[in-house]
């Protein structure tokens, strides 16, 4: 297996995020869009989640070609959310039973966790997605929800799996504690 190495995302990486994506857009349900954004979408996205100052990241092989990315996103925009994440995991179709979104999440976790976030949701588009529930199920998550038929793509309905996990103390203390 080649080595990883895991890295903060820079803009020069947009053009491999947006081309890995839109692969899985086209070809995929683990997005509900169906037109892959476009370069200048993608930057502005970007932008936005390092805005917030939320982490970013790529995975990478030896020869600097980009194998996969992964971020954290507030999960809801309302104050009592705050303490909440979201992630989001997308890995190159040729780099997919490599380890990679596993590396990817992992750092993910441990970065939220030293951020001061008290839990984590994974939002899975279909329920027959067994790569990203194993990932997430493998890392700690649970499954609490699956919402049935709530979007339309490839001529049929898909679900939404909510997967969660504690971070750090996770509810046993309050934020601060």
């Amino acid at each position: 297996m080649t080595e990883i190495a895991l890295r903060d995302a820079t803009q020069a990486d947009l053009p491999a995020i947006q081309a890995i994506y839109g692969h899985h857009v086209l070809h995929g349900l683990g997005s509900f869009e169906e037109v892959p954004p476009t370069l200048e979408e993608m930057t502005r996205r970007y932008g936005d989640i390092r805005d917030k100052g939320m982490p970013y990241l790529v995975a990478v092989r030896a020869d600097g070609s980009l194998l996969g990315y992964a971020y954290a996103n507030f999960y809801r925009p309302r104050i009592a959310y705050r303490y909440t994440v979201e992630d989001s995991i997308y890995v190159a179709p040729d780099a997919a039973g490599q380890g990679v979104g596993r590396k990817l999440l992992a750092e993910l976790i441990a970065r939220c966790t030293a951020m001061g976030f008290r839990q984590m949701v994974a939002v899975i588009g279909d329920s027959a997605n067994m790569g990203s529930v194993g990932l997430h199920k493998a890392l700690g998550f649970a499954m609490i929800g699956n919402l049935p038929s709530v979007g339309f793509k490839f001529g049929r309905w898909v679900d939404s799996l909510y997967m969660q996990r504690a971070l750090g103390p996770g509810d046993s203390t309050l934020p601060g504690k």
